[in-house]
């Protein structure tokens, strides 16, 4: 099977493209491979540019796996969840290059950078999960919480508003927007300019400022992933 996405290293700074041909959904192959590669960066490189392919970022987690069994489902969700964790995370600074739509488990995807550049155009950004009947787990309102303005997390998680590029730039979601063939370069000077930074300091200051979310969102993911999934009353 193609791998679903790359990997390259130059100047210290490891750019990680999602391409699986189609939506980039998380699939089984995917978040392993996101894990590999952040795992491998954080060994070799001083920073990390996740990005997807021109007009799709990430489009969540693979429904076609999520709707074959409760047992796949919550697999994906708990490995899903370990890999948005980890992202969130990283000891390294991380630079999201939004390069199209990203929603539901894509939007968490985007919320995990330390820093969020995204592509101008007519795409969708946000977490749709009210709207498709789903309560918003533990792991993405917490997320949504740490990064999203206060103004906007009701109608982002409540209200299951989707944004534009530049609406997710003022709710949150995203830092600032470009050109859709600029995202990647302007990610990656970010990338150079904070993992130029002490990388102790900087991990040490990451750990301070997300690991009492983190921290929550473990203690909580079992326990939440039965209500997820438990069938309606």
């Amino acid at each position: 099977m193609t791998e679903p996405l790359t990997y390259t290293l130059e100047n210290k700074v490891a750019v990680v493209q999602m391409d699986d041909g189609k939506a980039n959904a998380l699939s089984t192959a995917m978040i392993a491979g996101l894990r590999a590669a952040l795992a491998r960066a954080e060994q070799e490189a001083s920073a990390v540019v996740l990005a997807g392919r021109p007009e799709r970022f990430c489009a969540g987690f693979d429904l076609r796996v999520m709707m074959s069994s409760p047992d796949a489902a919550t697999a994906m969700l708990k490995d899903g969840g370990l890999l948005l964790l980890a992202l969130y995370g990283a000891t390294l600074p991380l630079v999201v290059a939004c390069t199209g739509h990203a929603l539901a488990g894509g939007a968490l995807v985007a919320l995990t950078g330390d820093h969020r550049v995204g592509a101008t155009g007519a795409f969708k950004i946000g977490l749709n999960e009210v709207a498709i009947g789903l309560p918003v787990p533990v792991l993405a309102m917490e997320l949504a919480r740490d990064r999203l303005t206060a103004a906007e997390l009701p109608r982002a998680t409540l209200g299951a508003t989707i944004y534009d590029p530049e609406g997710a730039v003022r709710a949150g979601y995203l830092d600032e927007v470009v050109a859709p063939d600029q995202v990647i370069a302007r990610a990656t000077e970010h990338a150079a300019r904070l993992g130029a930074l002490s990388r102790n300091a900087y991990r040490a200051t990451k750990a301070r400022l997300r690991g009492r979310t983190i921290r929550y969102i473990e203690s909580m993911m079992d326990e939440d992933m039965k209500t997820l999934l438990a069938p309606p009353a």
